[in-house]
């Protein structure tokens, strides 16, 4: 009996010290029938173009589509018309919070068919205010091997837009002599998913899913760490969403005061990340 109530209370501080991992949510997304609207397009045409979008959307994983019957459960409302003028199709389609009716986008593009609709790019506009899946949920870890030891940083970002952060190493290097603080802290950070994008910054094409912001508020770290603020960072993802970097910036962490030759730069920032909780 002790062995069975040991075993027991084992596996539940385990439960409850480890937390599980996060899955993020998908916003749902109703598509309406579209109608046809005028001379010159069908029931089928209008059918034809609800097909595409949800097809498209559908492509992304990152909402829940529904249709027929079950758009109206959707917590956005995806409606669209389709007419024809000027030997070009006329495709609008409007996308509502569902709970309120308040209209989101309203989006309008031409074509000489809908087979040469881009339906990505249409796709974006349509969904611009349509919440992606938070994929920095978790616990994420990035290292840098310094000459003289490696430093650490370990955040858990939580569904409240909240920071715990459980390691955050500071380093300095002058001439022979290096410090490394081990720093903990909280802090709140920003999200913003999107499909994604090619941006350009400082000259130069990028790829990003994301732009996020942090302030960060540590302790025992090297006193120009105590505060940290960074917003405005594109993120990009792997495919699997268990590793990601900083494609425009990092999480500033050590300076190096000897000159370029000293491994890696006279700034040093935390900017790729594996998840591993």
């Amino acid at each position: 009996m002790r062995k069975t109530m040991l075993l027991c209370i084992l596996l539940c501080t385990a439960f409850f010290v480890f937390p599980q991992a996060v899955t993020p949510r998908l916003a749902s997304v109703g598509i309406a029938p579209f109608e046809a609207s005028g001379d010159g397009v069908t029931p089928n045409d209008a059918e034809e173009a609800s097909r595409l979008i949800a097809a498209e959307l559908s492509s992304w994983g990152t909402m829940t589509i529904l249709e027929g019957d079950d758009a109206k459960n959707g917590e956005y409302l995806i409606q669209g018309q389709i007419s024809w003028k000027d030997n070009q199709i006329t495709l609008t389609v409007s996308t509502s919070d569902a709970k309120s009716g308040k209209i989101l986008t309203n989006s309008t593009i031409q074509a000489s068919s809908l087979k040469t609709v881009p339906l990505e790019s249409f796709c974006e506009k349509i969904t611009e205010n349509v919440p992606f899946p938070n994929y920095l949920l978790g616990r994420w870890q990035s290292v840098i091997n310094m000459v003289d030891g490696p430093v650490t940083c370990i955040m858990d970002f939580r569904s409240d837009r909240t920071i715990r952060v459980l390691r955050y190493d500071t380093w300095e290097h002058d001439g022979t002599d290096s410090l490394k603080y081990q720093a903990i802290g909280s802090g709140t950070y920003s999200y913003a998913g999107y499909k994604r994008r090619t941006v350009t910054v400082n000259n130069r094409s990028i790829q990003a899913d994301a732009t996020i912001g942090i302030n960060l508020s540590l302790e025992d770290a090297l006193p120009k760490y105590n505060f940290i603020s960074r917003g405005g960072l594109r993120v990009l993802f792997d495919d699997t969403k268990s590793n990601f970097e900083l494609v425009t910036a990092g999480f500033p962490c050590g300076d190096n005061y000897s000159g370029p030759s000293v491994y890696p730069s006279a700034s040093v920032f935390y900017t790729k990340f594996a998840k591993i909780q």
